[in-house]
């Protein structure tokens, strides 16, 4: 939500136009989260029916994250515009594209899950966790290297960001890092270290998104309207400015907070559940 709203206050052009192209994901998304915090309270209320709310704060999860994933492959494919309104379909996000980012979004918060489980727990679930995110890391390369030979083939600009010389020289230090990280997230995986496969997995993000970036910058409406284009006022920027340097360091001290006051490992005799 938060998200949205600045999308609308500082490019209005962009959220006029991708906003309606994707409005079916991020309901479905919206819904999905709401539905995964309900059962995340009823299960510990409605104890006679918790498998059925542990089943639905799982499903919700997973819903949200698949939709999420079909949101950013929708991105990136980019959208019918005429003008400077959206002039698609409603069911335009519905490519097998954008289906592939969905499930490899589920495999990516799973190796993100899988690493947390081992920083956080012991014994049995964190022997599972690291069996599942061996499984997960997997599913996260295979995608990575798909997206990564299917996107030039989408734009020749993209293709001429990552191909043309010296591009190509200059950026292959992105995917030689990336499988750099894959093998140190798998070999962590496979070893008693209880730190290295979150950061591996945060790595493996932080890479993908660089590669995103590195391919469709300035465009914030691939392929259609840059940053500064889809900007709004100059005045309304620096208003913007100001909220974010109050809002900023409030939202990172409360994080941080947060995980000061749940840090170490989780236990079955403490706990809000």
């Amino acid at each position: 939500v938060l998200g949205g709203l600045g999308l609308l206050a500082a490019f209005p052009l962009a959220f006029a136009i991708i906003i309606p192209a994707v409005y079916f994901p991020i309901l479905l998304m919206l819904l999905a989260l709401v539905f995964r915090g309900v059962a995340f309270e009823f299960r510990f209320r409605d104890v006679e029916h918790k498998t059925f709310w542990d089943h639905g704060f799982c499903y919700g999860s997973a819903i949200a994250t698949f939709a999420q994933g079909v949101v950013l492959g929708a991105f990136i494919q980019g959208f019918e515009v005429a003008g400077r309104q959206f002039s698609g379909g409603s069911f335009d996000f519905l490519t097998p594209f954008s289906l592939l980012i969905g499930f490899a979004l589920l495999f990516g918060y799973g190796l993100l899950g899988a690493g947390w489980l081992i920083l956080k727990t012991e014994g049995v679930v964190q022997a599972a966790a690291r069996r599942q995110g061996r499984v997960c890391l997997v599913g996260v390369l295979i995608g990575i290297g798909i997206v990564s030979i299917w996107t030039p083939f989408m734009s020749q600009a993209i293709a001429a960001r990552w191909f043309a010389w010296p591009n190509i020289l200059m950026l292959a230090p992105v995917p030689v890092a990336t499988a750099a990280v894959a093998f140190f997230t798998w070999r962590a995986l496979e070893s008693s270290s209880e730190t290295k496969p979150f950061i591996g997995a945060v790595g493996l993000f932080v890479l993908s998104y660089v590669g995103i970036a590195i391919s469709l910058f300035p465009m914030i409406v691939p392929y259609h309207f840059t940053l500064w284009e889809s900007a709004s006022s100059e005045r309304t920027q620096a208003f913007l400015l100001v909220g974010t340097l109050v809002l900023l360091p409030v939202i990172l001290m409360y994080t941080g907070w947060s995980y000061w006051v749940f840090r170490g490992k989780v236990r079955a005799d403490i706990g809000y559940h």
